[in-house]
């Protein structure tokens, strides 16, 4: 049983149910689970095998990022000029990724897993786009962070070139895949039910993921409402909007995720809400071109009890996986968007990228608030820098001025994973290094370039 000890911190954002903010606090952790979290004069553990001392330190709760392709970006990150059309730009992003090998999965996992966990990510969730689950469930497992794990499916015909499978044997390998990663390493590493969209998937198999996500007690998520044209096109072929289908279905219910929902109309925000089904919002990538001011009802949802997470997306529709970045952002579009400045505080936007993540993957019994008995997943952020003084309310200073370099420490399930900014796991440069090689590679066995803006000589 290991325990360890963060001692007189000059502040702990809690996020539990009061949303306290503890003043010189501590924290007790023994075998994964946090035991006690006190002003440090109250605190009464001793004797850890690890003290770290909290001294100009600001700790939170570690932050879950609910949409994050975690396998294929990063050997080819930045390759793609910005006038590319989506549709253009996904399916390069299918056939890169369909040319990649199990190794070269693995250690693009581990290089975007690394940079989550730098910037104080402790959770994320694939949306089931690892080609290779194996190869990247093991790189997962190998660094130590958190996560939900999958196998995308569609049986129908699709623009992107998705291999369309019967929707019988889709709705196996979802089942498959639940079965295989149902449970890993105590917990820290589960499977969910992830169809990539209604507007590739029949009635039926998103009835039947619905049903699985029942069965195994997990959550279905699906990528939906990204676009105007792609709202409208579903409503032509099908008769309603997509969140309005997946409601007139009866999937649309407490343990269903949605990415994106960028394009709703105010019924159906009434309908999420009613539900209790879920949102995640990929700021980062929404905001290059795609209308997040214009069509983003993220507000809305919010104050209508809808709890709306933040997702990354991939390394090359956001280019930056850092989740302080994403809840500065999620902040401050929607404060310009509305005129106002009381929109989406920035206690909302800690909540955003903490305990509503927590809520929308169905963790928030175990993660996204420092309380005692849950898990131990924590960020300590070293505030002897420029960006974050003078502190006088801390969660200002996180979300306005700070960013993920201020990173000291990263806790998950009580083990350090990231120490003084630096992983314990992995040479870090050898690792870079290794997935250029890797970027490389790809792109010559593909034969993919494109020209640029500027002349690269």
């Amino acid at each position: 049983m290991r325990s360890v000890k963060i001692e007189r911190a000059a502040w702990i954002i809690t996020l539990d149910s009061r949303r306290r903010i503890i003043k010189d606090g501590s924290i007790y952790i023994e075998d994964g689970k946090i035991i006690a979290v006190e002003k440090a004069d109250r605190l009464r553990c001793e004797g850890a095998d690890v003290v770290i001392e909290g001294l100009n330190k600001v700790v939170t709760p570690g932050f879950i990022n609910n949409h994050m392709h975690i396998s294929y970006a990063h050997p080819v990150r930045g390759i793609f000029p910005d006038e590319l059309p989506l549709m253009t730009y996904l399916n390069y992003v299918f056939k890169l990724q369909s040319a990649m090998k199990p190794y070269e999965e693995y250690y693009a996992t581990l290089l975007a897993a690394t940079e989550l966990l730098k910037s104080g990510c402790t959770c994320f969730a694939d949306p089931g786009s690892i080609g290779n689950l194996e190869a990247g469930v093991k790189a997962i497992l190998d660094v130590g962070i958190r996560a939900m794990v999958g196998r995308d499916v569609v049986d129908k015909p699709n623009p992107l070139h998705l291999p369309v499978k019967d929707t019988g044997e889709a709705a196996k390998i979802i089942e498959d895949a639940l079965r295989a990663y149902a449970d890993l390493s105590n917990g820290r590493v589960r499977a969910w039910v992830t169809v990539f969209s209604p507007d590739y998937a029949s009635d039926e198999l998103l009835i039947k993921a619905k049903e699985l996500a029942d069965r195994y007690h997990t959550v279905l998520t699906l990528h939906t409402s990204f676009s105007e044209e792609g709202v409208k096109s579903f409503e032509e072929n099908r008769g309603r909007r997509p969140i309005e289908h997946l409601a007139h279905l009866g999937v649309l219910s407490g343990n269903v995720l949605l990415s994106h929902a960028l394009v709703v109309s105010e019924y159906e925000i009434d309908l999420l809400a009613k539900s209790g089904a879920k949102v995640v919002h990929c700021p980062s990538a929404a905001v290059r071109g795609s209308g997040a001011t214009r069509f983003g009802k993220f507000p809305e949802m919010l104050s209508k009890g809808v709890p709306v997470s933040l997702g990354s997306d991939s390394a090359n529709s956001s280019y930056y996986l850092d989740m302080v970045r994403l809840m500065y952002l999620a902040m401050v579009l929607y404060k310009d968007a509305r005129l106002s400045k009381a929109v989406i505080p920035p206690e909302a936007a800690l909540e955003m990228g903490t305990i509503n993540g927590a809520f929308g993957l169905g963790l928030n019994d175990e993660i996204g608030s420092i309380e005692v008995g849950k898990r131990a997943d924590l960020v300590i952020f070293d505030t002897k820098r420029a960006e974050w003084r003078s502190i006088f309310y801390p969660v200002n200073n996180l979300i306005y001025s700070a960013d993920g370099r201020s990173v000291d420490t990263v806790i998950v399930d009580g083990r350090i994973l990231v120490k003084s900014g630096a992983p314990q796991y992995v040479n870090e440069q050898a690792l870079c290094e290794k997935v250029q090689e890797i970027g490389e590679d790809i792109l010559k066995r593909t034969d993919i370039s494109f020209r640029y803006n500027w002349q690269v000589e």
